[in-house]
């Protein structure tokens, strides 16, 4: 099986710092996920300058004076941040990845050499931007919150027609809420992703705690995503449903270990039970002494452990036979 590939996703957690954007990528390594996440946008490129914050925004800046342009613009990172993280990334041994949400910073992550492309949900509805992220050939990790089945069919369309192979894209399914209530997360949906189009799938989770991951894993997921941070009590649009480093590593615990978990689906006994198969099972035991010649019946034999003699399977075969030799209580027939 293929290790699952797990994205920390430090998105604007960083506040608009390099040091705190560092020190992200620190928590990241020491959780031993396998990529580093951040989000690359020019403000003036993506957000009009009246366009209002979400309410899940408001709420988790405590600010309802600001405009959804003036929350973000602190939140830039520009090519030399970009720079400075790539070449700290690569002295950390962990993969550097950055969502872009403009065609300026698609070109600019493409200049940097970056290998996977990640398409946020908000833009599965842009056809331009779609082609512009086709037309690069990369490996694409496509988010899905908000959309239908036939939205996702679109775009895997657009990206493919521009020249993304196939199966080097992989599916996220997701909820565009922070947080995401349970009872909208809908994970069964991750599976008919995956069915519908045949195509890996994952899961990009903004749920509070670290379950539902481990779930998704269980249920198939190739690709985990999952915001983190520093501290939840920091201020900012995310760092609410964010996972503070503890949580983060003991996500990435249990998803390694339920990989290991979910085996080969073969059934036969494992290497570790093998010795306890003569211990746990039972034999066909004399239940008094036995002497030879008599008939072997329910009254003078039973079942016992251990299991190194005959299996009680054959129990029917060897009531009614005769004794060949003496028996002694307890003593395996």
């Amino acid at each position: 099986m293929k290790k699952v590939f797990i994205i920390a996703e430090a998105g604007v957690n960083h506040n608009g710092s390099i040091e705190l954007a560092k020190k992200l990528i620190d928590v990241a390594v020491q959780a031993g996920v396998d990529s580093v996440k951040f989000q690359t946008f020019k403000t003036e490129l993506c957000i009009s300058k009246d366009a209002k914050k979400a309410d899940y925004q408001i709420e988790n800046t405590n600010n309802n004076q600001e405009t959804q342009f003036e929350m973000v613009k602190k939140l830039e990172l520009n090519e030399e941040a970009h720079k400075e993280l790539i070449s700290y990334c690569k002295t950390k041994n962990i993969l550097f990845l950055s969502t872009p949400f403009d065609h300026d910073s698609i070109e600019l992550l493409e200049t940097l050499g970056l290998e996977i492309f990640k398409i946020p949900s908000g833009e599965i509805t842009n056809l331009p931007y779609l082609r512009h992220i086709g037309k690069l050939g990369k490996k694409v990790i496509l988010s899905t919150g908000m959309a239908r089945l036939g939205e996702i069919e679109d775009a895997l369309n657009i990206l493919i027609n521009s020249g993304t192979k196939k199966e080097n894209i992989t599916v996220l399914h997701a909820n565009t809420m922070y947080p995401t209530p349970m009872e909208d997360v809908n994970l069964k949906a991750m599976v008919t992703i995956g069915n519908t189009f045949d195509i890996p799938f994952g899961y990009s989770d903004h749920t509070l705690g670290i379950e539902v991951d481990i779930a998704a894993v269980a249920m198939g997921a190739s690709c985990i995503e999952k915001h983190f941070t520093l501290d939840k009590t920091m201020d900012g649009p995310d760092h609410k449903a964010s996972l503070e480093p503890d949580e983060l590593k003991a996500m990435v615990k249990a998803i390694r270990n339920i990989e290991l978990a979910l085996g080969s689906s073969i059934k036969k006994p494992s290497k570790s039970e093998i010795p306890n198969m003569q211990i746990a099972r039972k034999s066909i035991v004399a239940k008094t002494e036995i002497k030879k010649g008599d008939k072997l019946s329910e009254e003078n034999i039973t079942i016992k452990r251990p299991g190194n003699g005959i299996n009680p399977m054959r129990w029917d075969e060897i009531v009614g036979s005769v004794a060949f030799k003496d028996y002694g209580e307890d003593e395996l027939i």
